[in-house]
């Protein structure tokens, strides 16, 4: 098959959407990379939904500022694979769900599908779960009410779909805008101790030799390097219109490398700033088991002096749960339609993927309640973490494959990079598998 693909490209995934926004091909620099703007706010989303609130707050109330360097090593991470994911869509004209198809045979490539699949449901969990936190908070919806209501979300995705792409990327902005000035204020509050928060960010031996500090490490890279990004992100730098010949497609890459670096900057502020503001408070006051979000809530106003703070962390929940929804659909149209090639009406590919998560998420909180629901966020986040490495790999893979590329190739100094994360995530994920196991 010509191009090193034993498939020849199909239908695009995203079909309605696909090259729907143009991008001029003259004039200056900026004015280009204004029209690529966008697709990396929404894999940023991905990298701050509810899952990592929990892992995050979690591991600054256990370990002070210690976790910081996770936070920053899984964010670098997540740049360079990005940056894989903006080439392999450009340079293949396929997002990673599709060359996956294309590259494998159907006996690798339907297990691949199922595991995104899991992953995805994964990541409803942790929206649903947040979602009805945040709605709890603000106006006092039970929880087991609130997880049958944020199904209704459906019609959320199908106004914004209706409308255009570019009003799907003004909302994310729009609802990462809100996140961020409601902790840049609870920071402010906290005051923390900024010659710690910055010796946080140095890694150290601990984290592998701890294994509670391990687990929750693991939770935050997985909440951070999330493997139903790789496939949105590869198929969402098609959306733009940025032409066919060779020096397009490499100003395409390069403006859409640009893009989603800036954007996981912001989303490496805010994980941080999460982290810090658990650290600053619960840590420092000796509340080393804060895990569940309505811990968060009540404790904050009688240790920031301030009943503004908890008001303003439920409204950053809930617009997170809002926000990471949107993308959580569109992952799950691209790894469906990508993989096997059905195609369903946006309204009931949310609606099937969100009864999925629904489900256990009903069960947990109507069973187990406040606890339960926080364990089980930390725990979607380590399901995704243990199925990073079946993204990671194709992806690398692939963009390293002159055969497939063609003159798209990842350098070898970004492929070599790119290899020592997945080791990384694939010797972590063992380490954490044979602590379980032996006890």
């Amino acid at each position: 098959m010509p191009g090193g693909w034993r498939k020849p490209r199909g239908e695009p995934s995203l079909s309605g959407m696909f090259a729907s926004i143009r991008v001029a091909k003259t004039g200056s620099f900026w004015r280009k990379l204004a029209a690529f703007m966008g697709p990396g706010y929404l894999v940023a989303t991905g990298y701050m939904d509810p899952g990592n609130w929990a892992t995050s707050l979690a591991g600054g109330s256990k370990f002070g500022y210690a976790l910081l360097a996770v936070a920053l090593i899984s964010n670098i991470m997540a740049i360079i694979l990005q940056a894989l994911c903006a080439r392999l869509g450009v340079g293949s004209g396929r997002d990673l769900a599709q060359a996956c198809r294309d590259a494998f045979p159907k006996a690798l490539a339907w297990p691949l599908w199922l595991l995104a699949e899991i992953a995805i449901a994964a990541t409803d969990l942790a929206e649903i779960i947040g979602t009805a936190i945040g709605l709890n908070l603000l106006f006092g919806i039970p929880l087991e009410i609130g997880v049958i209501v944020t199904a209704l979300d459906v019609f959320l995705i199908l106004a914004l779909q209706a409308v255009g792409f570019r009003w799907i990327e003004a909302f994310i902005v729009g609802m990462l805008g809100i996140i961020s000035a409601c902790f840049a204020i609870q920071i402010a509050m906290a005051d923390p101790n900024w010659g710690e928060v910055i010796r946080g960010f140095a890694p150290t031996t601990q984290i592998v030799a701890n294994r509670d500090m391990l687990y929750l490490a693991l939770g935050i890279l997985g909440a951070t390097v999330m493997p139903h990004n790789l496939y949105l992100h590869s198929g969402l730098v098609q959306t733009r219109n940025y032409g066919d010949s060779v020096p397009e497609k490499k100003e395409a890459i390069k403006l859409a490398t640009i893009d989603s670096t800036i954007a996981l900057c912001l989303a490496l502020l805010i994980n941080a700033s999460i982290l810090i503001l658990a650290a600053s408070t619960f840590y420092k006051a000796g509340k080393t088991d804060v895990a569940e979000l309505e811990q968060v809530h009540s404790f904050l106003a009688p240790l920031l002096g301030s009943t503004l703070a908890p008001t303003l962390f439920a409204i950053a929940l809930l617009c997170c749960g809002l926000s990471s929804t949107v993308t959580a659909t569109l992952s799950g149209q691209i790894v469906m339609e990508g993989f096997i090639n059905i195609r369903l009406a946006p309204w009931l590919r949310r609606l099937t993927t969100r009864m999925v998560a629904i489900v256990p998420a009903a069960l947990v909180t109507i069973y187990a309640g406040e606890k339960g629901t926080a364990q089980l966020l930390i725990f979607s986040q380590v399901i995704l973490s243990l199925q990073l490495p079946f993204a990671i790999i194709p992806l690398v893979m692939f963009t390293a494959s002159k055969a497939k590329m063609g003159e798209f190739v990842a350098p070898r100094w970004l492929t070599a990079m790119a290899v020592l994360i997945a080791g990384i995530v694939v010797t972590l994920n063992v380490k954490l598998l044979v602590d379980f196991v032996t006890g």
